[in-house]
């Protein structure tokens, strides 16, 4: 039994038309929309859901001001898992099930769900690498593209003021611990197998409680920096990147989201086991990223748009209240 990633993630929002033009140059697929309300998928069928923050729809109380995250719906394997989960979702604030998703308040007040999955299989590759002991790619360039497509959207970044709480709940549900800041921060898995983790709890010392990012898997680092300048031509702003976490061993670009916070491009995370024993760092610029780009790439002459000055804070993807 496990859960197998994010299924649903549902926005509040002020400007739609924005937040329309955002997700199709990120390269999500339209699927239905009306004036109120838009909704995208990924090429596995994760779904992105827009909604005007006022729509009554939306879970009430979110997070924070502004647009953001206002519930997340994980991915059971079975309806064995999802059942599993109930027994955990049954005593949280809110609990209720209706059209095979059961949802409930996790610790830190967001509205999520579990349901069995509605992803489709997949029949995609990303470009073999050729290393000193290994030529995987043979007579074939590496690919360049033009824009991104989303596989899917891979892991969830939230502000806390409750760590251990939040931590307790979703291993009881079946995440699994991959590695931590002690008392700082947690990445989680879904389940004993996969990526590197699929939600991550971040605490600060001002005890901010909100969105930090979304971010979507594509096929290969060639189209992390492909994606990421498309977004550049479009005229959206880089938060940082490109660039490649240590922790994770993920490259990365990060994007200023008119749907809330921020939204990453990521690829080539490491993949762990239940063999896998949890590593704990301090936290800082050079744990966050052992190299990165500030302003980004332009996608028109295809060089650094910007230089900055270096981080001093410990988390580098921190954002201001």
């Amino acid at each position: 039994m496990s859960i197998s990633g994010i299924d649903r993630i549902v926005y509040g929002v002020e400007d739609l038309e924005a937040c329309k033009r955002f997700w199709l140059d990120w390269g999500l697929k339209l699927v239905r929309e009306d004036s109120k309300s838009l909704d995208f998928e990924t090429i596995n069928g994760c779904e992105i859901f827009v909604r005007h923050k006022d729509d009554p729809s939306l879970p009430p109380n979110p997070l924070e001001e502004g647009p953001t995250v206002r519930q997340v719906i994980w991915s059971a394997d079975s309806d064995a898992s999802r059942d599993h989960c109930r027994s955990v979702m049954k005593n949280a604030p809110g609990f209720a099930e209706a059209d095979g998703v059961v949802t409930c308040i996790d610790p830190i007040g967001l509205a999520i769900g579990v349901r069995k999955t509605k992803k489709r299989p997949i029949d995609v590759s990303g470009a073999q690498a050729n290393t000193i002991d290994k030529a995987a790619r043979v007579d074939e360039p590496s690919p360049n593209y033009e824009r991104a497509e989303p596989v899917e959207a891979g892991h969830i970044v939230f502000f806390t003021d409750k760590l251990d709480e939040a931590t307790a709940f979703y291993k009881k549900i079946g995440f699994k611990l991959s590695d931590s800041y002690p008392g700082y921060g947690n990445f989680l898995r879904t389940s004993d197998r996969g990526g590197h983790h699929n939600l991550f709890y971040l605490q600060l010392p001002n005890g901010k409680i909100g969105l930090n990012h979304v971010a979507f898997k594509v096929r290969d680092i060639h189209e992390v920096f492909g994606g990421g300048m498309q977004m550049s031509r479009c005229g959206w702003k880089t938060q940082l990147g490109p660039g490649k976490h240590p922790i994770s061993s993920a490259f990365f670009w990060y994007f200023h989201n008119p749907n809330g916070a921020l939204v990453e491009y990521y690829a080539d995370e490491d993949i762990l086991t239940e063999a896998w024993e949890p590593r704990e760092f301090k936290p800082g610029p050079t744990v966050y990223a052992d190299w990165a780009i500030t302003g980004g790439i332009d996608g028109n002459t295809r060089r650094q748009a910007s230089a900055g000055e270096a981080p001093s804070s410990r988390f580098v993807s921190e954002t201001k209240s």
